[in-house]
């Protein structure tokens, strides 16, 4: 073996360590568990498939299915539009470019907890003092304390959090583009929609298809905002899947059984991701 190569394993056998130890292994104790009656603590026995078929019949973890795919898929549109438009926008000849990409960029660097806490208390406080003092009902109600509008004030933080990676690999796409391209279609008389359809998508096309897959699974495992704006409520109308493992795992003696519910749900994330690769990049080949 070479020096380069003792170069390499030094490196790289200290980093695969530490993921084995903190991942990996954590991992698979968890699969582990999941065939038991584990509650966390004491003893335990194998129960096989037991928790995996509870799973499918509890409401609760039904209802936390529901609204967390729909708050994912809501929230994929909506951030990817946005970007996109944001992107568009950046990559014009304006002016303060770089001033205005950085200020962009800034909601994803700060903690989501810290961001969450912080549309709490403008849901809750700020925007109803508004709406009082200027007599507009809708915004008088603080929405967080409403089981049927709490999940909009979520998916407006996400969202507005999200936008900024997003743009930023739009933006990425972008400038591979040649403005050539746009010449040319202007001299045939391409207006500016035709030139986004028929240049623009196309060209972005793995760009889009990086996004809506990120995208879609970090909304997917959405957990930080809903802890910090609603705790899952009111009720359990906000609580998602993440959530709900957290909170049977940790606080009400369900290790296992929620450990069941995890593995299921790291398998659905899989085949969404998968199948959106699949959908998408086969659209990419036909652009």
């Amino acid at each position: 073996m070479n020096k380069k190569n003792k170069t390499y394993l030094i490196i790289a056998i200290p980093a695969f360590i530490l993921f084995f130890i903190f991942h990996t292994y954590p991992a698979l104790q968890g699969i582990f568990y999941s065939f038991t009656n584990w509650k966390g603590y004491g003893n335990w026995d194998l129960v096989g498939l037991k928790n995996y078929i509870n799973v499918f019949k509890d409401d609760r973890a039904l209802d936390a299915y529901g609204f967390t795919f729909k708050f994912a898929i809501l929230s994929t549109i909506l951030v990817n539009i946005f970007s996109l438009l944001v992107a568009m926008g950046l990559n014009s000849k304006i002016k303060f470019q770089k001033t205005l990409r950085a200020i962009y960029f800034l909601p994803y660097i700060l903690s989501i907890l810290i961001v969450g806490f912080i549309f709490n208390f403008i849901f809750t406080h700020f925007l109803p003092g508004i709406g009082e003092t200027l007599g507009v009902d809708a915004l008088s109600r603080n929405i967080l304390g409403d089981p049927d509008l709490a999940w909009i004030g979520i998916v407006i933080v996400a969202v507005w959090q999200a936008i900024a990676f997003n743009t930023i690999l739009y933006l990425a796409g972008l400038v591979t583009i040649s403005e050539d391209l746009y010449e040319a279609a202007s001299i045939d008389g391409a207006n500016q929609w035709t030139k986004f359809w028929k240049i623009t998508f196309p060209l972005i096309a793995p760009f889009f298809t990086i996004n809506m897959v990120l995208a879609m699974k970090g909304f997917l495992m959405v957990f930080d905002q809903i802890v910090s704006l609603t705790g899952g409520g009111p009720g359990t109308s906000t609580e998602s899947i993440s959530l709900l493992i957290y909170r049977g795992g940790f606080e009400g003696g369900q290790f296992a059984y929620q450990s069941a519910n995890a593995v299921i749900y790291f398998i659905v994330i899989v085949v969404i991701s998968i199948v959106q690769l699949r959908i998408l990049e086969k659209r990419e080949v036909e652009n």
